[in-house]
């Protein structure tokens, strides 16, 4: 049953992450087509118009900012995976002490039965050959 609710999970992350490549991809098309038109319109780079190398900054911001949110995006969901990993392991480490301790507390317990079974067998072995004495006697 949880790896079935883990699978619900995980698929709108998986589909979030596809869009977000598929959009960096298509701002990185963008960049490239801008690029390219940039340079058959420049007869030289010496030679450059102040609006084409504005437009060229805008779409490399735009890129920027598009790689910065997937990033930010990923990075986030790694940090929350970490923190959720350092939880589990606080968790397993405190239910593995737990079960020492049960596990000490089973052992002394085991430890006290064989003793006090050991004391009434030998009772019982001594008031047996007490009995014994007495037919005999």
């Amino acid at each position: 049953m949880n790896a079935v609710a883990s699978e619900k999970i995980e698929t709108p992350i998986e589909d979030s992450n596809l869009a977000a490549v598929s959009e960096v991809e298509a701002g990185i098309r963008d960049f490239v087509r801008n690029d390219v038109a940039y340079l058959r319109r420049s007869p030289g780079l010496a030679t450059t118009e102040p609006a084409t190398d504005a437009g060229a900054d805008a779409t490399v911001n735009n890129v920027n900012s598009l790689i910065q949110r997937v990033a930010g995006t990923s990075l986030a969901e790694i940090e929350n995976l970490v923190s959720e990993l350092e939880s589990l392991r606080d968790l397993l480490h405190a239910e593995g002490q737990r079960v020492q301790r049960e596990i000490a507390g089973y052992a002394q317990l085991s430890q006290a039965a064989m003793k006090s079974t050991r004391i009434i067998a030998e009772n019982v072995a001594q008031w047996k050959r007490t009995a014994d004495g007495l037919r005999n006697g």
